[in-house]
């Protein structure tokens, strides 16, 4: 049973945030029970299948019911990796990685072991072309892998890939599931996984409300500090913040618009995270659309964007201008854009000169509150430029539909779309979006280079660092010299917590509740 223990102005704060669109329901604790772990994510569950998944509460989740070879250390010390469901993970030459499994892990619902033949049909399952996973380009170099014996095997690579360990191994693609179990439910599974082997077990599911997880009594591995973590879905930043501040939760993203205050008075027994994430905000500007074919007229839109008021009225001057899509800070990061400030006379001359007046354009959006203010900032930016903007906000659901072209050719008649991925630690991770066979999937910009395609090849293969170097800040090149895009940023993570423990939080900016330890 739930026990209350909100005070009758905390309740009504809470409730009368939540009743825009949300609602107090049955399920939603207010105070954390002894061992249980409550963290808050924007959206609900849609598949627990690694092939398919899309991220967010999926990616927590996983994280807790199934198993990878090794995994990520928190973002805030460069995310290292080590060891988690292999004992031994060795790379026997560029072309050739040895594992063997932990002992001990074993399947839910009575399948028996984990082998490595699970490992076997996990990685080439999802690198399977027919499958057409999203992801399969984190194993696109695999030929085989070869079991040895039960608990060991032979990962066997087509090519050599450098990001092996860190983009594909502990990522989405990574989590292993059972071949007994997934045959069985016909090849194809959504949110009732037919096995799971990880610290938790999936123990119920409220939609749209809460997830359970629960200690798994079979993991063999290190004992996660919580019996029990909660799951709570609540879209609204200033929503989940006010639930916080009720003790409805542990652990949260808030508003950035947030963070000012909360560092001045920060609630009770909290710490606040500020950290650099790797999700990046980009304008994309599509070549596809009839009316910005011309080079000249997409180099207008990235003359016309001023960056930098979207960074004082968005992000509170939090962040700073991103020079492309790879993370800020790190030695793959671009020097610079090529285009370093607005410039609305020459906005306006490239227009002149490409023959184009009255030029009015579209600007795709998802319909959230930074994401609307962006927008907002753009439209009035273009607009001195003399380009008039019309914004055409989505929820989430609908807006990745309209770059979709397997619901038809809508995709080709996108003119803006403001857009923003979690991006990876090695910067394949987030270039790897912009190749040719990504048009019409997730490169909107209809971005169609064969040297950057060239170039991701090579990059992913090299193992010289000044070389990979060279080769992601001429991708970036490549990107802004198309017309394509305009570098906005990377979001900053903030986040609070409880101090009663130290949260680990993954690349994207994702929390991984296995590996929160608690600090008294």
């Amino acid at each position: 049973m739930t026990k209350w223990t909100m005070d009758r102005r905390a309740f009504l704060k809470v409730a009368g945030v939540l009743g825009a669109g949300l609602t107090v329901k049955p399920g939603f604790a207010w105070s954390a029970a002894g061992d249980t772990l409550r963290i808050r994510m924007e959206g609900d569950l849609q598949t627990l299948d690694p092939a398919f998944m899309i991220g967010g509460i999926e990616d927590v989740m996983m994280r807790g019911i199934y198993v990878s070879l090794n995994r990520l250390g928190d973002l805030r010390q460069g995310s290292p990796w080590s060891l988690w469901g292999a004992e031994k993970l060795e790379l026997k030459d560029p072309k050739t990685i040895a594992f063997t499994l932990i002992d001990g892990l074993k399947w839910s619902n009575g399948l028996g072991p984990v082998t490595a033949e699970d490992v076997k049909f996990s990685y080439e399952r999802i690198a399977d072309p027919k499958l057409s996973s999203p992801w399969a380009y984190q194993f696109e170099k695999l030929d085989r892998v070869e079991v040895v014996d039960a608990g060991s095997g032979i990962i066997h690579l087509k090519d050599p890939y450098q990001p092996i360990f860190v983009t594909s191994l502990p990522y989405y693609g990574g989590h292993i599931i059972s071949r007994a179990g997934t045959e069985k439910a016909g090849g194809k599974f959504t949110t009732e996984p037919p096995a799971t082997c990880g610290p938790y077990l999936f123990s119920d599911w409220q939609q749209k409300q809460k997830v359970t997880l629960t200690a798994n009594p079979d993991w063999p591995g290190p004992k996660p500090d919580f019996g029990k973590v909660e799951i709570y879905v609540v879209a609204d930043d200033q929503a989940a913040q006010l639930a916080y501040e009720a003790d409805a939760f542990d652990y949260t993203k808030i508003a950035i618009s947030a963070t000012k205050a909360v560092k001045a008075k920060p609630p009770a027994n909290t710490s606040l995270i500020e950290a650099q994430s790797t999700r990046y905000v980009w304008l994309t500007i599509n070549m596809l659309s009839p009316r910005l074919k011309d080079l000249k007229v997409r180099q207008a839109v990235q003359y016309g964007v001023d960056v930098g008021q979207i960074l004082t009225g968005v992000y509170d001057d939090l962040t700073k201008r991103s020079t492309g899509v790879v993370q800020p800070g790190t030695k793959f990061a671009r020097p610079s854009n090529l285009i370093a400030a607005p410039d609305y006379e020459k906005s306006a001359a490239l227009l002149t000169e490409a023959g184009v007046s009255d030029l009015s354009l579209t600007l795709t959006v998802m319909n959230d509150s930074i994401r609307t203010a962006t927008a907002q900032i753009i439209q009035a930016s273009l607009e001195q430029a003399g380009i008039k903007v019309e914004i055409q906000p989505y929820d989430e659901a609908a807006f990745w539909g309209v770059g979709d072209k397997t619901q038809g050719d809508g995709y080709k008649n996108i003119d803006l779309a403001l857009m923003d991925f979690a991006g990876g630690v090695d910067p394949s991770e987030n270039l790897v979006w912009f190749r040719p066979d990504q048009i019409g999937a997730y490169n909107w910009s209809g971005f169609d280079s064969p040297e950057f395609e060239t170039s991701y090849q090579q990059l992913v293969a090299e193992s010289d660092e000044a070389k990979r170097i060279a080769l992601s800040n001429r991708m970036e090149d490549l990107m802004e010299q198309s017309g394509g895009f305009v570098f906005i940023c990377h979001q900053p993570l903030v986040a609070i917590h409880k101090t009663a423990f130290e949260p680990v939080i993954y690349p994207d900016g994702h929390p991984n509740p296995v590996l929160f330890k608690k600090t008294a």
